[in-house]
């Protein structure tokens, strides 16, 4: 497939994309044409998304794992940690397919995420856990069913099969908490951020660093998500 590529790795190298603001300028133009399907810069930035997105939910899950003080919420928890390593290994196997370059590290606003739920305790915990994951699994449901409608690329299109059963599943576990405040999940769905580019990009990984990986538990017990081919 390497020589189907006819795009030069700068080309596809991720810009800034993610969080709550959409800042590339041509999401339909097409920087690869790979034997799997024409790749465009939004095909692209999904696959990055998809990989930012556990680089934070993975260990927001190990967290309620730890701090979480109902079974609700460990069993959130367990789906978190389940689905994104799931989802993870297939976001890394399509990127090296399509020569995409992925993130050892969420987002500056993804980060602050973990930061604040990492002070977090008890009821407090709960409630911003299952608030804060369910406004953004929220937004990025609508981003997969996008991309899933519009893209070209077979891989892309599996990829966002899997997310979307992965995204879908952590949306309903967490609302069966019962700590989701849906007045501050509707305010957060509707507003338009004015953070920065920089505030919403995940860095680039640093040259010679191995790849991050998020590791499966040994024994599983949330649905595993489709795998992606």
């Amino acid at each position: 497939m390497g020589g189907a590529l006819v795009a030069t790795l700068g080309s596809l190298l991720y810009p800034a994309m993610l969080g709550f603001q959409k800042v590339t300028s041509a999401p339909e133009r097409v920087i690869a044409t790979p034997a799997t399907g024409p790749l465009t810069e939004a095909d692209r930035d999904f696959v990055v998304e998809v990989r930012s997105a556990g680089l934070w939910e993975y260990p927001v899950g190990q967290m309620a794992l730890r701090k979480g003080t109902t079974k609700a919420v460990r069993t959130a928890a367990q789906h978190l940690i389940e689905g994104h390593a799931s989802l993870d290994a297939a976001s890394r196997r399509v990127a090296a397919q399509l020569a995409i370059t992925l993130p050892n590290q969420a987002s500056p606003q993804q980060q602050g995420f973990v930061t604040t739920l990492n002070g977090d305790s008890g009821q407090q915990f709960a409630t911003d856990m299952a608030t804060i994951l369910r406004a953004t699994d929220g937004r990025f449901l609508s981003t997969i069913a996008s991309i899933r409608t519009t893209t070209r690329n077979s891989l892309v299109r599996s990829l966002a099969d899997a997310a979307n059963d992965t995204v879908l599943d952590n949306v309903t576990v967490l609302e069966q908490t019962g700590r989701v405040d849906f007045s501050q999940v509707i305010a957060q769905e509707t507003s338009t951020s004015k953070l920065p580019a920089r505030s919403v990009t995940p860095p680039p990984p640093v040259a010679g660093q191995p790849q991050v990986v998020l590791t499966p538990p040994t024994t599983g017990t949330a649905s595993p998500s489709p795998s992606v081919r």
